[in-house]
Protein backbone atom coordinates (compact mmCIF):
# COMPACT_ATOMS: atom_id res chain seq x y z
CA UNK A 1 0.00 0.00 0.00
CA UNK A 2 1.33 3.43 -0.97
CA UNK A 3 1.68 6.71 0.86
CA UNK A 4 -1.15 9.22 0.33
CA UNK A 5 -0.44 12.94 0.16
CA UNK A 6 -2.91 15.00 2.15
CA UNK A 7 -4.39 17.66 -0.09
CA UNK A 8 -7.75 18.24 1.62
CA UNK A 9 -8.65 17.84 5.31
CA UNK A 10 -12.05 17.96 6.99
CA UNK A 11 -11.92 19.12 10.61
CA UNK A 12 -14.90 19.06 12.99
CA UNK A 13 -14.08 18.81 16.69
CA UNK A 14 -15.84 19.39 20.00
CA UNK A 15 -12.55 19.37 21.90
CA UNK A 16 -10.59 22.29 20.46
CA UNK A 17 -7.33 21.52 22.31
CA UNK A 18 -4.41 21.48 19.89
CA UNK A 19 -6.65 22.46 16.98
CA UNK A 20 -4.90 25.68 16.01
CA UNK A 21 -1.43 24.13 16.07
CA UNK A 22 -2.69 21.27 13.92
CA UNK A 23 -4.34 23.67 11.48
CA UNK A 24 -1.12 25.65 11.19
CA UNK A 25 0.90 22.49 10.54
CA UNK A 26 -1.54 21.41 7.83
CA UNK A 27 -1.38 24.89 6.32
CA UNK A 28 2.40 24.67 6.05
CA UNK A 29 1.94 21.60 3.86
CA UNK A 30 -0.56 23.40 1.63
CA UNK A 31 -3.55 21.36 2.81
CA UNK A 32 -6.99 22.78 2.02
CA UNK A 33 -8.99 23.02 5.24
CA UNK A 34 -12.72 22.32 5.27
CA UNK A 35 -14.56 22.73 8.54
CA UNK A 36 -17.87 23.15 10.36
CA UNK A 37 -19.39 25.63 12.78
CA UNK A 38 -17.30 26.37 15.84
CA UNK A 39 -14.26 24.58 14.47
CA UNK A 40 -14.20 26.77 11.36
CA UNK A 41 -14.66 29.89 13.52
CA UNK A 42 -11.72 28.95 15.76
CA UNK A 43 -9.45 28.31 12.77
CA UNK A 44 -10.41 31.60 11.08
CA UNK A 45 -9.80 33.55 14.27
CA UNK A 46 -6.29 32.08 14.25
CA UNK A 47 -5.76 33.53 10.74
CA UNK A 48 -6.14 30.27 8.82
CA UNK A 49 -7.95 29.97 5.48
CA UNK A 50 -10.94 27.66 5.90
CA UNK A 51 -13.70 26.54 3.54
CA UNK A 52 -17.12 26.00 5.20
CA UNK A 53 -18.71 22.59 4.84
CA UNK A 54 -21.67 24.31 3.16
CA UNK A 55 -19.30 25.54 0.42
CA UNK A 56 -18.35 21.91 -0.19
CA UNK A 57 -21.87 20.45 -0.15
CA UNK A 58 -23.86 23.37 -1.58
CA UNK A 59 -26.28 23.04 1.36
CA UNK A 60 -26.34 25.17 4.49
CA UNK A 61 -25.97 23.65 7.94
CA UNK A 62 -29.53 23.18 9.17
CA UNK A 63 -31.75 21.91 11.96
CA UNK A 64 -29.58 23.43 14.71
CA UNK A 65 -26.50 21.77 13.23
CA UNK A 66 -28.01 18.29 13.20
CA UNK A 67 -27.54 18.14 9.43
CA UNK A 68 -24.30 19.44 8.00
CA UNK A 69 -21.92 16.63 7.01
CA UNK A 70 -24.51 13.97 6.08
CA UNK A 71 -24.10 14.56 2.37
CA UNK A 72 -22.78 12.61 -0.69
CA UNK A 73 -20.10 15.22 -1.31
CA UNK A 74 -18.70 14.47 2.16
CA UNK A 75 -19.14 10.72 2.32
CA UNK A 76 -18.43 10.26 -1.39
CA UNK A 77 -15.14 12.09 -0.85
CA UNK A 78 -14.36 9.77 2.07
CA UNK A 79 -15.55 6.41 0.76
CA UNK A 80 -14.46 6.53 -2.87
CA UNK A 81 -11.89 3.88 -3.71
CA UNK A 82 -9.23 5.90 -5.48
CA UNK A 83 -8.09 3.13 -7.83
CA UNK A 84 -11.63 2.10 -8.83
CA UNK A 85 -12.54 3.51 -12.26
CA UNK A 86 -16.28 3.44 -11.55
CA UNK A 87 -15.79 5.36 -8.28
CA UNK A 88 -13.54 7.90 -9.96
CA UNK A 89 -16.13 8.39 -12.72
CA UNK A 90 -18.89 8.94 -10.15
CA UNK A 91 -16.75 11.53 -8.37
CA UNK A 92 -16.18 13.39 -11.62
CA UNK A 93 -19.83 13.18 -12.66
CA UNK A 94 -21.08 14.59 -9.35
CA UNK A 95 -18.24 17.02 -8.68
CA UNK A 96 -17.08 15.17 -5.56
CA UNK A 97 -13.59 15.98 -4.37
CA UNK A 98 -11.48 13.51 -2.42
CA UNK A 99 -10.93 14.08 1.28
CA UNK A 100 -7.59 12.71 2.48
CA UNK A 101 -7.76 13.48 6.19
CA UNK A 102 -10.59 13.67 8.71
CA UNK A 103 -10.05 15.10 12.19
CA UNK A 104 -13.09 14.50 14.36
CA UNK A 105 -13.86 14.16 18.02
CA UNK A 106 -17.42 13.68 19.11
CA UNK A 107 -20.02 15.60 21.06
CA UNK A 108 -19.28 15.38 24.81
CA UNK A 109 -22.00 12.87 25.67
CA UNK A 110 -20.32 11.49 28.80
CA UNK A 111 -19.51 14.95 30.16
CA UNK A 112 -23.09 16.05 29.56
CA UNK A 113 -24.44 13.10 31.52
CA UNK A 114 -21.86 13.60 34.28
CA UNK A 115 -22.87 17.22 34.87
CA UNK A 116 -26.48 16.15 35.51
CA UNK A 117 -28.02 17.60 32.36
CA UNK A 118 -31.68 17.00 31.61
CA UNK A 119 -32.81 14.39 29.11
CA UNK A 120 -33.27 16.85 26.25
CA UNK A 121 -29.70 18.14 26.52
CA UNK A 122 -28.33 14.63 26.79
CA UNK A 123 -30.14 13.58 23.61
CA UNK A 124 -28.82 16.66 21.78
CA UNK A 125 -25.30 15.56 22.69
CA UNK A 126 -25.63 12.29 20.81
CA UNK A 127 -23.39 12.87 17.79
CA UNK A 128 -24.64 11.55 14.45
CA UNK A 129 -22.57 13.17 11.73
CA UNK A 130 -19.29 12.75 13.59
CA UNK A 131 -19.43 8.96 14.00
CA UNK A 132 -20.64 8.65 10.40
CA UNK A 133 -17.59 10.51 9.09
CA UNK A 134 -15.30 8.56 11.40
CA UNK A 135 -16.62 5.23 10.19
CA UNK A 136 -16.53 6.23 6.52
CA UNK A 137 -12.95 7.46 6.77
CA UNK A 138 -11.82 4.45 8.81
CA UNK A 139 -13.40 2.01 6.34
CA UNK A 140 -11.46 3.63 3.53
CA UNK A 141 -8.17 3.84 5.47
CA UNK A 142 -6.37 2.62 2.35
CA UNK A 143 -6.70 6.22 1.18
CA UNK A 144 -7.94 8.31 4.12
CA UNK A 145 -6.38 9.15 7.49
CA UNK A 146 -8.83 9.49 10.40
CA UNK A 147 -7.74 11.16 13.64
CA UNK A 148 -10.12 10.98 16.61
CA UNK A 149 -7.74 11.65 19.50
CA UNK A 150 -6.05 15.05 20.03
CA UNK A 151 -3.15 13.10 21.52
CA UNK A 152 -2.42 11.87 17.96
CA UNK A 153 -2.10 15.33 16.42
CA UNK A 154 1.64 15.42 17.08
CA UNK A 155 2.05 11.94 15.59
CA UNK A 156 0.17 13.04 12.48
CA UNK A 157 2.33 16.14 12.08
CA UNK A 158 5.51 14.10 12.58
CA UNK A 159 4.31 11.55 10.00
CA UNK A 160 3.63 14.29 7.46
CA UNK A 161 7.01 15.91 8.12
CA UNK A 162 8.74 12.59 7.54
CA UNK A 163 6.67 11.73 4.47
CA UNK A 164 6.66 15.16 2.82
CA UNK A 165 2.99 15.85 3.54
CA UNK A 166 1.82 12.26 3.13
CA UNK A 167 0.80 9.42 5.45
CA UNK A 168 1.77 5.77 5.25
CA UNK A 169 -0.65 2.86 5.06
CA UNK A 170 0.51 1.43 8.39
CA UNK A 171 -0.11 4.79 10.07
CA UNK A 172 -3.58 5.08 8.54
CA UNK A 173 -4.40 1.50 9.54
CA UNK A 174 -3.42 2.24 13.14
CA UNK A 175 -5.61 5.36 13.13
CA UNK A 176 -8.54 3.39 11.72
CA UNK A 177 -8.32 0.86 14.53
CA UNK A 178 -8.39 3.67 17.09
CA UNK A 179 -11.29 5.30 15.27
CA UNK A 180 -13.51 2.21 15.40
CA UNK A 181 -12.62 1.76 19.06
CA UNK A 182 -13.66 5.37 19.67
CA UNK A 183 -17.05 5.01 17.98
CA UNK A 184 -17.63 1.67 19.71
CA UNK A 185 -16.91 3.26 23.09
CA UNK A 186 -19.15 6.21 22.26
CA UNK A 187 -22.06 4.00 21.22
CA UNK A 188 -21.47 1.86 24.31
CA UNK A 189 -21.84 4.91 26.57
CA UNK A 190 -25.07 5.91 24.84
CA UNK A 191 -26.48 2.38 24.98
CA UNK A 192 -25.61 2.14 28.68
CA UNK A 193 -27.27 5.46 29.43
CA UNK A 194 -30.44 4.44 27.63
CA UNK A 195 -30.50 1.05 29.36
CA UNK A 196 -29.64 2.02 32.91
CA UNK A 197 -30.37 5.72 33.43
CA UNK A 198 -33.19 6.30 30.95
CA UNK A 199 -34.96 2.93 30.96
CA UNK A 200 -34.03 1.78 34.47
CA UNK A 201 -33.00 -1.71 33.34
CA UNK A 202 -31.08 -3.87 35.79
CA UNK A 203 -29.79 -6.33 33.21
CA UNK A 204 -30.35 -5.01 29.68
CA UNK A 205 -30.82 -7.38 26.77
CA UNK A 206 -27.42 -6.35 25.46
CA UNK A 207 -24.63 -5.33 27.85
CA UNK A 208 -22.09 -2.90 26.44
CA UNK A 209 -18.91 -2.36 28.43
CA UNK A 210 -16.31 0.06 27.14
CA UNK A 211 -12.85 0.71 28.52
CA UNK A 212 -9.48 2.01 27.38
CA UNK A 213 -6.00 0.76 28.10
CA UNK A 214 -4.53 2.40 31.16
CA UNK A 215 -1.27 0.50 31.25
CA UNK A 216 0.23 -2.88 30.51
CA UNK A 217 1.49 -4.68 33.60
CA UNK A 218 4.63 -6.74 34.04
CA UNK A 219 2.56 -9.92 34.30
CA UNK A 220 -0.65 -11.26 35.81
CA UNK A 221 -1.17 -13.30 38.96
CA UNK A 222 1.77 -15.42 37.82
CA UNK A 223 4.77 -14.61 35.61
CA UNK A 224 3.51 -16.75 32.73
CA UNK A 225 0.28 -14.69 32.51
CA UNK A 226 0.11 -11.36 30.68
CA UNK A 227 -1.96 -8.53 32.17
CA UNK A 228 -3.11 -4.95 31.69
CA UNK A 229 -5.15 -2.30 33.47
CA UNK A 230 -8.14 -0.90 31.60
CA UNK A 231 -10.03 2.22 32.65
CA UNK A 232 -13.73 2.88 32.09
CA UNK A 233 -14.75 5.17 29.25
CA UNK A 234 -17.45 7.60 30.32
CA UNK A 235 -18.25 9.52 33.50
CA UNK A 236 -15.23 9.76 35.77
CA UNK A 237 -14.72 6.91 38.20
CA UNK A 238 -13.18 7.02 41.66
CA UNK A 239 -11.18 4.05 42.82
CA UNK A 240 -7.78 2.45 43.09
CA UNK A 241 -7.31 2.61 39.30
CA UNK A 242 -7.57 6.42 39.44
CA UNK A 243 -5.22 6.83 42.42
CA UNK A 244 -2.12 8.98 41.94
CA UNK A 245 1.09 7.04 42.49
CA UNK A 246 3.53 9.26 44.36
CA UNK A 247 6.45 6.86 44.49
CA UNK A 248 7.57 3.27 44.25
CA UNK A 249 7.84 0.52 41.66
CA UNK A 250 5.28 -0.12 38.97
CA UNK A 251 2.11 -1.66 40.36
CA UNK A 252 1.55 -5.30 39.53
CA UNK A 253 -1.69 -7.14 38.81
CA UNK A 254 -1.72 -8.52 42.35
CA UNK A 255 -0.93 -5.09 43.79
CA UNK A 256 -3.97 -3.61 42.07
CA UNK A 257 -6.19 -6.48 43.14
CA UNK A 258 -5.10 -6.33 46.79
CA UNK A 259 -5.10 -2.54 46.94
CA UNK A 260 -8.65 -2.52 45.58
CA UNK A 261 -9.72 -4.95 48.31
CA UNK A 262 -8.12 -2.74 50.95
CA UNK A 263 -9.63 0.47 49.59
CA UNK A 264 -13.13 -1.03 49.30
CA UNK A 265 -13.01 -2.14 52.94
CA UNK A 266 -11.55 1.07 54.39
CA UNK A 267 -14.19 3.02 52.44
CA UNK A 268 -16.83 1.38 54.64
CA UNK A 269 -15.37 3.56 57.41
CA UNK A 270 -14.92 6.75 55.40
CA UNK A 271 -17.25 8.67 57.72
CA UNK A 272 -16.01 6.89 60.85
CA UNK A 273 -13.02 7.29 63.18
CA UNK A 274 -9.42 6.84 61.94
CA UNK A 275 -9.27 3.34 60.44
CA UNK A 276 -6.51 1.15 59.05
CA UNK A 277 -6.95 -1.95 56.88
CA UNK A 278 -4.15 -4.42 56.16
CA UNK A 279 -4.76 -6.86 53.30
CA UNK A 280 -2.86 -9.89 52.08
CA UNK A 281 -3.94 -11.87 49.01
CA UNK A 282 -7.23 -9.93 48.81
CA UNK A 283 -8.22 -10.84 52.40
CA UNK A 284 -7.99 -8.47 55.35
CA UNK A 285 -5.55 -9.73 57.97
CA UNK A 286 -6.02 -6.80 60.33
CA UNK A 287 -8.56 -3.98 60.63
CA UNK A 288 -8.86 -1.46 63.45
CA UNK A 289 -10.19 1.95 64.37
CA UNK A 290 -8.59 4.27 66.88
CA UNK A 291 -8.32 7.81 68.18
CA UNK A 292 -5.44 8.34 65.73
CA UNK A 293 -4.18 6.60 62.62
CA UNK A 294 -1.08 5.30 64.36
CA UNK A 295 -3.21 3.83 67.15
CA UNK A 296 -5.42 2.15 64.56
CA UNK A 297 -2.39 0.86 62.64
CA UNK A 298 -0.79 -0.68 65.71
CA UNK A 299 -4.04 -2.44 66.62
CA UNK A 300 -4.57 -3.71 63.05
CA UNK A 301 -0.98 -4.96 62.83
CA UNK A 302 -1.28 -6.80 66.14
CA UNK A 303 -4.13 -8.92 64.75
CA UNK A 304 -1.75 -10.80 62.43
CA UNK A 305 1.73 -9.32 62.18
CA UNK A 306 3.02 -12.34 60.25
CA UNK A 307 0.53 -12.01 57.39
CA UNK A 308 0.97 -8.23 57.34
CA UNK A 309 4.54 -8.64 56.08
CA UNK A 310 4.50 -7.74 52.39
CA UNK A 311 0.89 -6.63 52.64
CA UNK A 312 -1.25 -3.74 51.41
CA UNK A 313 -2.40 -0.96 53.74
CA UNK A 314 -5.31 1.44 53.26
CA UNK A 315 -6.31 4.25 55.61
CA UNK A 316 -9.33 6.53 55.71
CA UNK A 317 -7.50 9.70 56.72
CA UNK A 318 -4.62 11.69 55.25
CA UNK A 319 -1.43 9.89 56.21
CA UNK A 320 0.76 11.58 58.84
CA UNK A 321 4.43 11.24 59.68
CA UNK A 322 4.14 9.12 62.86
CA UNK A 323 1.89 6.59 61.10
CA UNK A 324 4.21 6.45 58.09
CA UNK A 325 7.15 5.85 60.43
CA UNK A 326 5.31 2.97 62.10
CA UNK A 327 4.33 1.45 58.73
CA UNK A 328 7.97 1.64 57.65
CA UNK A 329 8.82 -0.76 60.43
CA UNK A 330 7.91 -3.77 58.27
CA UNK A 331 8.03 -4.50 54.54
CA UNK A 332 4.86 -3.16 52.92
CA UNK A 333 4.04 -3.35 49.21
CA UNK A 334 1.45 -0.57 48.85
CA UNK A 335 -0.07 2.14 51.02
CA UNK A 336 -3.29 3.81 49.85
CA UNK A 337 -4.56 6.97 51.53
CA UNK A 338 -6.78 9.92 50.64
CA UNK A 339 -3.70 12.14 51.01
CA UNK A 340 -0.36 12.32 52.83
CA UNK A 341 1.48 15.15 54.55
CA UNK A 342 5.05 16.11 53.69
CA UNK A 343 6.48 14.24 56.67
CA UNK A 344 4.80 11.01 55.56
CA UNK A 345 6.03 11.45 51.99
CA UNK A 346 9.59 12.10 53.18
CA UNK A 347 9.57 8.98 55.35
CA UNK A 348 8.26 6.78 52.56
CA UNK A 349 10.75 8.28 50.10
CA UNK A 350 13.43 6.31 51.96
CA UNK A 351 11.57 3.11 50.98
CA UNK A 352 12.09 3.28 47.22
CA UNK A 353 10.10 0.13 46.44
CA UNK A 354 7.04 1.04 48.52
CA UNK A 355 4.18 2.32 46.38
CA UNK A 356 2.28 5.26 47.85
CA UNK A 357 -1.13 5.83 46.26
CA UNK A 358 -3.20 8.95 46.94
CA UNK A 359 -6.86 8.42 46.15
CA UNK A 360 -8.49 11.73 47.05
CA UNK A 361 -12.06 11.08 48.14
CA UNK A 362 -12.76 7.49 49.10
CA UNK A 363 -15.32 5.56 47.02
CA UNK A 364 -18.89 5.49 48.31
CA UNK A 365 -19.50 1.96 49.64
CA UNK A 366 -23.21 2.32 48.90
CA UNK A 367 -22.71 3.22 45.24
CA UNK A 368 -24.51 1.06 42.66
CA UNK A 369 -22.70 -0.75 39.89
CA UNK A 370 -22.10 -4.06 38.20
CA UNK A 371 -19.47 -6.70 38.89
CA UNK A 372 -18.44 -8.79 35.89
CA UNK A 373 -16.58 -12.09 36.03
CA UNK A 374 -15.58 -14.14 33.04
CA UNK A 375 -16.27 -17.86 32.98
CA UNK A 376 -15.64 -20.37 30.21
CA UNK A 377 -18.03 -19.38 27.44
CA UNK A 378 -19.68 -16.41 29.12
CA UNK A 379 -19.86 -13.64 31.70
CA UNK A 380 -21.39 -13.65 35.16
CA UNK A 381 -22.84 -10.24 36.01
CA UNK A 382 -24.21 -9.10 39.35
CA UNK A 383 -24.87 -5.90 41.24
CA UNK A 384 -22.20 -4.72 43.69
CA UNK A 385 -22.57 -5.97 47.24
CA UNK A 386 -23.50 -2.57 48.64
CA UNK A 387 -25.88 -3.94 51.25
CA UNK A 388 -25.55 -2.41 54.69
CA UNK A 389 -27.21 -3.22 58.01
CA UNK A 390 -28.18 -0.65 60.64
CA UNK A 391 -28.81 -1.29 64.32
CA UNK A 392 -32.57 -1.07 64.02
CA UNK A 393 -32.52 -3.82 61.37
CA UNK A 394 -30.90 -6.35 63.70
CA UNK A 395 -33.09 -9.02 65.26
CA UNK A 396 -32.14 -10.31 68.70
CA UNK A 397 -32.88 -14.06 68.71
CA UNK A 398 -31.36 -15.14 72.03
CA UNK A 399 -32.60 -14.74 75.58
CA UNK A 400 -29.81 -12.26 76.27
CA UNK A 401 -29.59 -9.09 74.22
CA UNK A 402 -26.13 -7.75 73.38
CA UNK A 403 -24.65 -4.94 75.47
CA UNK A 404 -23.85 -1.63 73.80
CA UNK A 405 -20.20 -2.64 73.46
CA UNK A 406 -21.10 -6.07 72.09
CA UNK A 407 -23.43 -4.44 69.59
CA UNK A 408 -20.65 -2.10 68.42
CA UNK A 409 -18.27 -5.03 68.07
CA UNK A 410 -20.90 -7.05 66.20
CA UNK A 411 -21.42 -4.32 63.62
CA UNK A 412 -17.67 -3.77 63.24
CA UNK A 413 -17.04 -7.50 62.74
CA UNK A 414 -19.95 -7.70 60.29
CA UNK A 415 -18.54 -4.86 58.19
CA UNK A 416 -15.16 -6.57 57.98
CA UNK A 417 -16.68 -10.00 57.26
CA UNK A 418 -18.36 -8.54 54.18
CA UNK A 419 -14.88 -8.17 52.66
CA UNK A 420 -13.44 -11.55 53.70
CA UNK A 421 -13.51 -14.50 51.30
CA UNK A 422 -16.15 -17.10 52.16
CA UNK A 423 -16.51 -18.96 54.39
CA UNK A 424 -15.73 -15.93 56.56
CA UNK A 425 -15.49 -15.71 60.33
CA UNK A 426 -14.33 -12.50 62.02
CA UNK A 427 -13.76 -11.94 65.75
CA UNK A 428 -13.66 -8.30 66.86
CA UNK A 429 -13.24 -6.46 70.13
CA UNK A 430 -13.17 -2.74 70.94
CA UNK A 431 -13.01 -1.63 67.29
CA UNK A 432 -10.31 -4.05 66.22
CA UNK A 433 -10.24 -7.46 64.57
CA UNK A 434 -9.05 -10.17 66.94
CA UNK A 435 -8.94 -13.06 64.48
CA UNK A 436 -9.98 -13.64 60.85
CA UNK A 437 -10.76 -16.97 59.22
CA UNK A 438 -11.11 -16.81 55.43
CA UNK A 439 -11.80 -18.94 52.41
CA UNK A 440 -12.32 -22.31 54.07
CA UNK A 441 -14.54 -25.04 52.72
CA UNK A 442 -16.57 -25.17 55.94
CA UNK A 443 -17.47 -22.58 58.54
CA UNK A 444 -16.19 -24.61 61.49
CA UNK A 445 -12.64 -24.54 60.12
CA UNK A 446 -12.84 -20.77 59.55
CA UNK A 447 -13.91 -20.30 63.17
CA UNK A 448 -11.07 -22.47 64.42
CA UNK A 449 -8.44 -20.81 62.21
CA UNK A 450 -9.53 -17.33 63.29
CA UNK A 451 -9.33 -18.37 66.97
CA UNK A 452 -5.91 -19.94 66.43
CA UNK A 453 -4.65 -16.77 64.75
CA UNK A 454 -5.90 -14.70 67.70
CA UNK A 455 -4.08 -16.97 70.14
CA UNK A 456 -0.90 -16.79 68.07
CA UNK A 457 -1.13 -12.99 67.92
CA UNK A 458 -1.46 -12.83 71.72
CA UNK A 459 1.62 -14.97 72.19
CA UNK A 460 3.66 -12.81 69.82
CA UNK A 461 2.49 -9.62 71.54
CA UNK A 462 3.03 -11.00 75.04
CA UNK A 463 -0.60 -10.55 76.01
CA UNK A 464 -2.07 -12.55 78.86
CA UNK A 465 -5.02 -13.65 76.74
CA UNK A 466 -6.24 -13.65 73.19
CA UNK A 467 -8.47 -10.77 72.13
CA UNK A 468 -11.20 -13.23 71.22
CA UNK A 469 -12.04 -13.39 74.94
CA UNK A 470 -15.06 -11.14 75.30
CA UNK A 471 -15.25 -10.53 71.57
CA UNK A 472 -18.09 -10.50 69.06
CA UNK A 473 -17.97 -12.92 66.14
CA UNK A 474 -19.43 -12.35 62.69
CA UNK A 475 -20.27 -15.04 60.16
CA UNK A 476 -20.85 -13.97 56.56
CA UNK A 477 -23.55 -16.64 56.14
CA UNK A 478 -25.66 -18.67 58.54
CA UNK A 479 -24.24 -21.37 60.79
CA UNK A 480 -25.58 -24.59 59.24
CA UNK A 481 -24.75 -26.43 62.45
CA UNK A 482 -24.05 -25.40 66.02
CA UNK A 483 -20.42 -26.63 65.80
CA UNK A 484 -19.09 -23.38 64.28
CA UNK A 485 -20.81 -21.32 66.93
CA UNK A 486 -19.48 -23.61 69.69
CA UNK A 487 -15.97 -23.10 68.33
CA UNK A 488 -16.52 -19.35 68.77
CA UNK A 489 -17.71 -19.98 72.34
CA UNK A 490 -14.55 -21.95 73.01
CA UNK A 491 -12.51 -19.00 71.67
CA UNK A 492 -14.21 -16.72 74.22
CA UNK A 493 -16.75 -14.85 72.07
CA UNK A 494 -19.76 -13.50 73.97
CA UNK A 495 -21.84 -12.14 71.07
CA UNK A 496 -22.65 -13.34 67.56
CA UNK A 497 -23.91 -11.64 64.43
CA UNK A 498 -25.01 -13.76 61.49
CA UNK A 499 -27.66 -13.71 58.73
CA UNK A 500 -29.83 -16.54 60.06
CA UNK A 501 -32.02 -18.55 57.73
CA UNK A 502 -30.75 -22.08 58.31
CA UNK A 503 -33.17 -24.96 58.81
CA UNK A 504 -31.23 -25.51 62.02
CA UNK A 505 -31.55 -21.95 63.33
CA UNK A 506 -33.43 -23.14 66.42
CA UNK A 507 -30.65 -25.61 67.21
CA UNK A 508 -28.02 -22.88 66.86
CA UNK A 509 -30.06 -20.40 68.94
CA UNK A 510 -30.48 -23.02 71.67
CA UNK A 511 -26.72 -23.59 71.73
CA UNK A 512 -26.15 -19.84 72.01
CA UNK A 513 -28.63 -19.57 74.89
CA UNK A 514 -27.02 -22.47 76.70
CA UNK A 515 -23.62 -20.74 76.39
CA UNK A 516 -25.05 -17.39 77.54
CA UNK A 517 -24.32 -15.72 74.22
CA UNK A 518 -26.16 -12.75 72.77
CA UNK A 519 -26.96 -13.33 69.09
CA UNK A 520 -28.48 -11.10 66.42
CA UNK A 521 -29.67 -11.94 62.91
CA UNK A 522 -29.13 -9.57 59.99
CA UNK A 523 -31.32 -11.27 57.39
CA UNK A 524 -28.56 -10.51 54.87
CA UNK A 525 -25.52 -12.56 53.91
CA UNK A 526 -22.24 -11.46 52.37
CA UNK A 527 -20.71 -14.32 50.38
CA UNK A 528 -17.52 -13.23 48.62
CA UNK A 529 -15.87 -15.75 46.32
Amino acid sequence: MSDVTIKRALLSVSDKSGLIELGQALGRHGVELVSTGGTAKALREAGLAVKDISDLTGFPEMMDGRVKTLHPKVHGGLLAVRGNAEHVAAMQAHDIGAIDLVVVNLYPFAATVAKGADREEIIENIDIGGPSMVRSAAKNHESVAIVTDPADYARLVAEMEEKGGATSYDFRRMLAAKAYAATAAYDSMIASWFAFADQGAQFPESLSVSSRLGSTLRYGENPHQSAALYLPVGPSANGIAQARQVQGKELSYNNYNDADAALELVSEFRDGPPTVVIVKHANPCGVATGATLIEAYEAALACDSVSAFGGIIAVNRPLDGPTAEAISGIFTEVVAAPDADEDAKAIFAKKKNLRLLLTGDLPDPARPGLQIKSIAGGLLVQGRDNGRITRDQLKVVTKRAPTEQELNDCLFAWTVAKHVKSNAIVYAKAGSTAGIGAGQMNRLESARIAAWKAKDAAEKAGWAEARTLGSAVASDAFFPFADGLLAAVEAGATAVIQPGGSIRDEEVIAAADEAGLAMVFTGMRHFRH
